[in-house]
């Protein structure tokens, strides 16, 4: 089998490691799926998503001094694109941070609005019993 950068094949997982595993393409030939390329989604354990054994479709990203860097994320990317009926996959984890982050800093904003309100509703209600009290014992004068 001729390697090329670009191709999508089939390999046996060999390895795994806290940064990646190892997947045997073809016999002798074994390259690496550093865990930012195994799925679109937030991973903090490969064997969680992978086991020793496993047969999963790669795209190679490139080679470099004999070492093969690989992808299982963006071979499911060709898959989505030459199948319109498979759902999205979770958004990346930096989406979802975003998301997240964007969320808090409203539900903020919206706490110190409801504050804001809280105490200008106070105030001004302080402000009318002045002025009622103010126009009372004014027309008591009178």
């Amino acid at each position: 089998m001729q390697l090329e950068i670009g191709a999508v094949t089939e390999g046996k997982v060999t390895g795994i490691t806290k940064f990646g595993a190892f997947v045997e393409i073809e016999k002798g030939v074994t390259g690496l799926v550093h865990i930012s390329e195994i799925s679109q989604s937030y991973i903090d354990d490969i064997s969680k998503v992978l086991k020793i054994g496993d047969i999963v479709k790669v795209k190679i990203l490139s080679c470099e001094n004999k070492k093969l860097s690989l992808s299982i994320k963006k071979s499911q990317e060709n898959i989505k694109q030459n199948n319109e009926d498979i759902k999205d996959e979770k958004k990346p984890f930096k989406e979802q941070k975003k998301e997240k982050e964007k969320e808090d800093a409203n539900s903020a904003f919206e706490d110190m609005l409801a504050k804001f309100k809280k105490n200008s509703e106070e105030k001004m209600s302080d402000i009318r019993k002045n002025l009622d009290g103010k126009r009372s014992s004014y027309s008591k004068k009178r």
